[in-house]
């Protein structure tokens, strides 16, 4: 197996992180609906756990900024974009089925947006980005090119999971992930994570008083976990 360069490492690393804060902001979103009928300022909770400044008017213009603005860095159709231009360049290494998924995921969330009912047209993007992680595993032979992906993937998993105060059990589950997941890192790689960010997050994410002290310090470990400036293994 020939070791990839690092500037692909990093677009299949930021790839998978795009995609699944993509994900991941969808469902989050989907689970406000319901509680916005009864609370229609529901959504302050979710702009604070990300330190956003609310500067939305209503619901309505929050869900449609955050669902559909691309130039919004924070919403789903960003992280989307994002997405689909490292699918672009990684079309070789991923596959053409793959990229079609991401294609798909497009097309979906802009019939939503002028959709009657833009709920029931968002249904079938997460059986679409299930469709994506299938793809990848079906046509990737390559385990270095598959395992960054899903680096990036859990990875952005946790930190949305941690910023969004997820119950400790669920982020020990992605934790324990992520730790397999580096554990298969191909020692001639030329992308490798840090080993004291690392060690950081093992102390931090091994108990649940821990996390729940050190929730912001483990969101920034995560950060600088593959910052190749200082000692990496």
């Amino acid at each position: 197996m020939s070791t990839i360069s690092k500037e692909h490492s990093d677009r299949l690393y930021w790839l998978g992180r795009y995609t699944e804060r993509f994900f991941t902001t969808l469902k989050a979103l989907d689970k406000m609906f319901d509680r916005m009928l009864g609370q229609s300022h529901i959504y302050t909770e979710y702009l604070d756990h990300f330190g956003i400044v609310n500067t939305y008017s209503d619901s309505r213009e929050f869900i449609r900024s955050f669902l559909y603005d691309e130039f919004n860095p924070n919403s789903a159709a960003y992280s989307l974009e994002r997405a689909y231009d490292n699918g672009i360049v990684l079309r070789e290494e991923i596959s053409t089925p793959a990229l079609s998924f991401l294609q798909m995921a497009k097309d979906t969330l802009k019939k939503a947006e002028t959709s009657p009912n833009p709920r029931l047209s968002l249904l079938p993007l997460e059986d679409i980005v299930y469709g994506f992680w299938g793809s990848v595993n079906e046509h990737i032979y390559d385990d270095e090119i598959r395992n960054i992906i899903y680096i990036g993937k859990t990875i952005e998993r946790l930190d949305l999971y941690i910023r969004m105060k997820y119950p400790f059990a669920t982020v020990e589950k992605e934790f324990i992930r992520l730790c397999k997941n580096l554990n298969r890192v191909p020692k001639a790689t030329p992308y490798r994570y840090n080993t004291k960010y690392l060690s950081q997050l093992v102390e931090i994410l091994g108990s649940q008083s821990e996390y729940e002290s050190n929730a912001d310090k483990a969101v920034a470990s995560l950060g600088h976990l593959f910052d190749t400036s200082e000692v990496t293994v």
